[in-house]
Parts: C-alpha cells; sequence; structure tokens
C-alpha cells in the first residue's frame, strides 16, 4: 500500500514538472523568427489589414539566391500568388505579374541614409 502511494505522488510531482515546463518554453520565442508586421501583432484585428505578399527573409551567397516570402521558400523564377520571382538583393525582392511590377522590401519602415552616425 505504502509504495502504491509513494508511485502514485511521484506521478503527481512529475505530471507538475512536466507541465511547468511545457508553460515555461510556450512563452519562449524564436529569436530567429522574422519580426511581425504591425497588422499581424495586433490580435484585435483593429489596425489595417495588411495587403499583398510580405517578404521575410532573403539569403545570398555565392551559390544561390532564397527569399522566404509569406512563409514560402523560393528561388529566382519561383511563383507566389500568380507572380514570378524576378529579383534578390539584400533589402528586397522584385515580383512581376504580367506587365506589373511589384517590389517588395525586406524591412519597409526603414529607410537608408549616406553617411556615419551623429
Amino acid at each position: 500500500m505504502d509504495e502504491r502511494l509513494n508511485a502514485r505522488a511521484m506521478l503527481v510531482v512529475l505530471s507538475l514538472s512536466a507541465s511547468a515546463a511545457a508553460f515555461a518554453q510556450a512563452s519562449l520565442t524564436d529569436p530567429t523568427r522574422p519580426p511581425l508586421a504591425a497588422a499581424d501583432a495586433d490580435p484585435s484585428g483593429a489596425s489595417a489589414a495588411r495587403t499583398g505578399p510580405r517578404l521575410q527573409s532573403v539569403l545570398i551567397s555565392s551559390s544561390r539566391r532564397l527569399a522566404v516570402i509569406d512563409g514560402k521558400t523560393l528561388t529566382l523564377g519561383g511563383e507566389i500568388g500568380g507572380a514570378t520571382l524576378t529579383a534578390i538583393s539584400e533589402t528586397g525582392v522584385t515580383l512581376r505579374r504580367g506587365e506589373e511590377v511589384e517590389t517588395l522590401k525586406l524591412h519597409p519602415g526603414v529607410e537608408k541614409k549616406k553617411g556615419g552616425p551623429q
């Protein structure tokens, strides 16, 4: 009887420990995840809804160029939403949909200025 009680107590302690660990991990964020856009960060939906594709990341190396748009990884010539990826740079990408050309910036609210810190 004593052994059964000890086994149950141990099971309760292990269950509580596991749930506490799961709760702690749920509050952690991935440091490599791209920042949220203002429309995505507002869970109430009060801000204006984002329209069109969003560039999340670019990878440029000597052997390849990749862009992550709306969670989809594309190479040059890849398609998303009926548009073809035609160019990838350090700061953005170019999409072509028929005659229409659209440029997506990696950090749309950030403007690059000439000169050093002031």
